[in-house]
């Protein structure tokens, strides 16, 4: 069964091979698999993005990212979303943003992925009175965090390319964090463990003209900048592989309740140990001793940094192979479109074939 998805992205980040965030990635890499099995993809989303499939392209706001900014990119992602299910025989749409509720089409077989800690989501819109509305989380850690009478379909788990990212390449005696730059993140404790394990630490992310997100960086991350501890700004897929593999460790100081940790995942897949806090669904995929370390506090992770040193990286790339399929996500998202446009939409019907 052919298919054609119209995957929409959240209107203020551009996706495509060098996406930073990991709803973006994720609407990559599903945009990539459906054009290489011969499906049609269609992907809305703003200037700056790139697309295996066909990319509707919408505007890019360019100042700073306010509440008015929001809403024009909002009101423009609707109507690309309408003309695009206008001009092609849309099979399934695919939302990503957090803010999907804002853009949702009225009816028609559609999915959301909820990327982010369900907290964070208005209450409301995740009790969906359509049948051809489906929500889904991207880990059971996550799912577990549902309200109360919460409408969702099983968890899709994500998954990584590994022979995408490994590459055999000599390890140095570095630490990474890879993150988007926000206080949520908690890049500045990451900066102070470093310091306290007298070992270097590179910082890849990117920036993004929030208000707090500037103030974040200004009073937090930058003054503890120095020549060993250094922000190198957005990375490619290719720098960001480089990194990755040659890294002692990569540093998740997330504060957030992490929905799935790509990252985390994509650390492993190049054999290299994740030291984190055990907020959210990280405790579900790092292995504690094993493919890293859980910590609680600076100290703990500035322990926890230098002793990475130690763990096998053949290990975390076996397990990055067993546990962090792509094949696995891809198939699962591939039979959820086709329940979705074959069943219409019985969330009954779904879970029973799934």
């Amino acid at each position: 069964m052919s298919l054609t998805v119209l995957n929409v992205a959240y209107p203020l980040a551009p996706v495509g091979l060098d996406a930073v965030g990991g709803a973006e990635q994720v609407l990559s890499m599903l945009d990539r698999a459906l054009v290489s099995q011969g499906h049609h993809s269609i992907v809305v989303a703003c200037q700056g993005s790139s697309a295996a499939g066909t990319l509707v392209e919408t505007p890019a706001e360019t100042g700073p990212l306010d509440e008015t900014a929001k809403s024009r990119a909002q009101c423009v992602h609707r109507a690309a979303i309408a003309a695009a299910r206008a001009r092609w025989p849309i099979d399934v749409v695919h939302l990503h943003g957090i803010d999907f509720d804002a853009y949702l089409p009225n009816d028609g077989p559609t999915l959301v992925t909820l990327h982010l800690p369900l907290a964070w989501y208005a209450p409301d819109v995740l009790t969906p009175a359509r049948e051809d509305l489906w929500l889904h989380a991207v880990s059971a850690a996550q799912q577990e965090t549902a309200p109360p009478g919460s409408r969702l379909i099983a968890p899709i788990p994500n998954g990584v390319d590994v022979d995408a990212l490994h590459e055999q390449r000599s390890r140095r005696n570095f630490a990474l964090v890879l993150s988007r730059i926000c206080p949520e993140k908690g890049i500045h404790l990451a900066i102070e463990a470093a310091r306290r394990a007298a070992v270097p630490l590179a910082i890849g992310g990117q920036l993004y003209p929030y208000r707090t997100h500037a103030q974040y960086f200004a009073d937090e991350v930058k003054p503890r900048l120095d020549r060993r501890r250094r922000f190198l700004g957005p990375l490619g897929f290719s720098a960001k592989r480089r990194l990755l593999n040659a890294a002692r460790c990569l540093v998740v100081p997330s504060l957030a309740a992490e929905t799935s940790s790509l990252v985390a995942m994509e650390a492993l897949a190049c054999g290299t140990p994740v030291v984190a806090f055990p907020n959210g669904a990280l405790p579900n995929v790092v292995e504690h001793g094993k493919t890293g370390f859980l910590v609680n506090g600076i100290d703990e992770m500035a322990i926890a940094i230098n002793a990475s040193a130690d763990l096998d990286n053949e290990t975390c790339l076996r397990v990055a192979r067993d546990r962090f399929s792509l094949d696995r996500m891809i198939s699962a998202y591939l039979d959820a479109y086709r329940a979705l446009a074959k069943l219409g939409g019985s969330r009954a019907r779904l879970e029973a074939i799934r």
